[in-house]
């Protein structure tokens, strides 16, 4: 089982941002709930989710295909997918599976909620 933090930010022009914090290992094993949770807040709450990995110490090939699915989502229905704070341990996969270009991935939350108005007006 996965935790999942969950908030909602709202932006200067009105967006709804749905914020995840998943902690512990996103793997085999609790990958699909965070799938399930993504695709939950895309299609019920809001089409722009960051997604910050600051709690997140251990990723593989399927917890980065759940990130894939989610941005799929995101881009469906033309929102934003983001992922900020990724913990340093977690990093390493994102570069080795050059999935650090695929994403928009930004140091710190504020950064990703200051940059979502941005990638709507574009």
């Amino acid at each position: 089982m996965i935790h999942i933090d969950q908030k909602s930010y709202t932006t200067q022009d009105g967006n709804i941002v749905i914020v995840l914090t998943p902690s512990g290992r996103l793997d085999i094993t609790t990958a699909w709930q965070f799938r399930l949770k993504l695709q939950e807040c895309i299609s019920k709450l809001s089409r722009h989710v960051v997604v910050n990995l600051g709690q997140v110490n251990f990723i593989d090939s399927s917890g980065l295909t759940s990130l894939v699915a989610g941005m799929r989502d995101a881009d469906k229905v033309k929102g934003s997918f983001r992922i900020c704070n990724v913990h340093p341990e977690a990093k390493l996969v994102f570069e080795v599976t050059m999935m650090d270009t695929v994403f928009e991935i930004f140091e710190t939350e504020e950064e990703a909620l200051e940059g979502v108005p941005r990638s709507i007006a574009s």
